[in-house]
């Protein structure tokens, strides 16, 4: 990747981080997307690189204006580009990962009386509508999102992702408290979509 990794325009972040319609981003594109998709290509080759590299470049749109560009201090741009982009490659992972187990968990189901289990796949079906929902809202915060996820999801034990998010266990509960108040929310409004 050596050759790949572009020099740093000083001239060139500061004019996109100003103005995130600049026309000099198209420069930056073509700049810096192919050191991206061959970081992609070497660390996470199973991924659709160009998703996750416009995934990077909406997130740097959104950071840039706080970037202070100081490489002996903070290191290089490259280097926090590529952190970027290997922190939307890997949730991405965690997505198809997800995605992946709920279809193998759905083939393993085995194959019951329709009338005893048409209530219990229905509710299913709308508790698997409501997740997704809830963890595409924008406006819950990621962490929250991440700590839900592993503790009612993944079945982690509050204290080790209390540990791991640097909380209190007692944050811990209280986010999954609202988390799952909120997914209630989500199914009410689904089945009454249901019921008309």
């Amino acid at each position: 990747m050596k050759g790949i990794v572009p020099e740093t325009s000083t001239t060139l972040l500061r004019d996109i981080s100003s103005d995130a319609e600049n026309a000099r981003w198209p420069e930056f594109v073509a700049r810096y997307r192919p050191m991206m998709l061959a970081f992609l290509s070497a660390q996470f080759p199973a991924l659709d690189a160009d998703d996750i590299v416009q995934n990077t470049l909406i997130a740097l749109a959104g950071v840039l204006p706080h970037y202070r560009y100081a490489p002996d201090e903070m290191g290089h741009f490259r280097n926090y580009l590529t952190g970027i982009l290997r922190n939307k490659a890997l949730k991405q992972c965690e997505k198809d990962d997800r995605d992946r187990k709920l279809k193998v968990a759905l083939r393993q189901e085995p194959l019951q009386k329709m009338g005893e289990d048409r209530d219990a796949e229905w509710r299913k079906s709308l508790i698997e509508i409501a997740m997704r929902q809830l963890l595409a809202n924008e406006q819950i915060p990621e962490r929250s999102k991440q700590i839900f996820q592993r503790v009612a999801v993944d079945g982690q034990s509050p204290e080790s992702v209390a540990a791991a998010y640097g909380t209190s266990r007692n944050n811990v509960d209280k986010i999954k408290s609202r988390m799952l108040a909120r997914l209630r929310e989500i199914i009410r409004g689904l089945e009454d979509v249901g019921d008309a």
